[in-house]
C-alpha cells in the first residue's frame, strides 16, 4: 500500500475511533456488496438484452388501474 493511501486510511480509522483491522474488514464487505451488485446488475442487463420484455408481460388491465371511490368507503 502506498504511504499516501496508508496516511488517509489511518486518518479515517483515527477519525471513526475504529481499529485497522475493523476499518478494512468493513471496507473489503462494501467493495465485495458493491462487485456483486453491479455483476448481478450487469447479468440483468444482458438477460434482458437477450430476451427483451414483451408487451403483455408488464401491461396492467384498465379496470386494475382506476381507483374509484367505493374501496375506501364504509
Amino acid at each position: 500500500m502506498d504511504t499516501e493511501l496508508l496516511g488517509r486510511f489511518d486518518k479515517r480509522v483515527k477519525q471513526l475511533g475504529s481499529t485497522r483491522s475493523a476499518f478494512a474488514r468493513e471496507a473489503l464487505r462494501a467493495a465485495l456488496d458493491r462487485s456483486e451488485d453491479a455483476e448481478l446488475g450487469k447479468r440483468h442487463r444482458a438477460g434482458y438484452r437477450n430476451l427483451p420484455s414483451t408487451h403483455r408481460e408488464f401491461s396492467v388491465p384498465e379496470e386494475d388501474l382506476a381507483w374509484g371511490d367505493d374501496a375506501w368507503s364504509d
